[in-house]
């Protein structure tokens, strides 16, 4: 006859194991009896307490690194952007062209190479010309704020701009487990079963959104870097070019 201790501590070591089992991919399908256990809390509150918490933890934090993919009409962008409250850099690409975004308070500037610049209009032959989109090209050009692109742009440099219009969920919230994001426990909210997009919000730390999937096939997002901060400053002179009529619209 097996002695009680020892059969106890033989069952134990057997769901240790089908336990281990169980946690595959991104899911955390744990056997602690509460997940919870060692996190924020957040994973106790209900859907709609989760989001609120999320928002509030996103706009209380000093700066935020955007990394994926935003969807607006026909076009697609692919950012990473640092954000702070006095404005952003990193770099924006849309229809195979890459450029850099930099906004100093008010200021907005935009780097890109010669062929973006080949774009602009002209009088002559409906393209700037070589050389000078050679000149223009991976200059910081300042965009005038009466120009279309300024407003196009300086949507994507603007942290609280930005994240209101990103972190609402639409339709009924529901929470859809515990997961993981980048090594980042999280707890997942659902708008009408995912169609209204999904917001995975860290169980670590401060409630901060860690990724948004958009309602729509509007884009997938990552969120990290909350509260580092990082050097925000306008390029030099050296650096800085005045194209002196409106931006390509590509």
């Amino acid at each position: 006859m097996i002695p009680i201790s020892q059969g106890r501590s033989r069952r134990a070591t057997l769901a240790g194991a089908v336990c281990a089992l169980l946690v595959t991919g991104t899911a955390l399908t744990g056997c602690s009896e509460d997940p919870n256990e060692g996190t924020n809390g957040v994973g106790r509150l209900s859907a709609d307490e989760i989001q609120g918490r999320a928002q509030k933890a996103a706009t209380s934090a000093g700066t935020v690194r955007l990394h994926g993919t935003v969807v607006t009409g026909e076009r697609t962008y692919t950012l990473d952007m640092r954000l702070k409250e006095q404005g952003g850099v990193g770099s924006l690409s849309a229809k195979g062209e890459t450029f850099r975004l930099l906004r100093v308070d008010d200021e907005l500037y935009l780097k890109a190479g010669a062929e973006f610049w080949g774009h602009a209009d002209d009088e002559s032959d409906g393209k700037t010309d070589a050389a000078a989109a050679g000149k223009l090209a991976e200059k910081y050009v300042k965009v005038p704020q009466a120009d279309p692109s300024y407003k196009k742009f300086i949507g994507f440099t603007d942290k609280n701009v930005l994240l209101d219009g990103l972190l609402t969920l639409h339709g009924k919230l529901a929470t859809d487990g515990h997961h993981e994001q980048s090594g980042v426990r999280t707890i997942r909210v659902t708008g009408d079963d995912g169609s209204g997009g999904t917001l995975d919000v860290s169980l670590e730390g401060l409630p901060y959104p860690v990724r948004l999937v958009r309602a729509g096939k509007a884009g997938t997002l990552t969120f990290s870097d909350w509260g580092t901060d990082f050097d925000l400053k306008k390029p030099a002179e050296d650096e800085t070019l005045d194209y002196g009529r409106q931006l390509p619209t590509s």
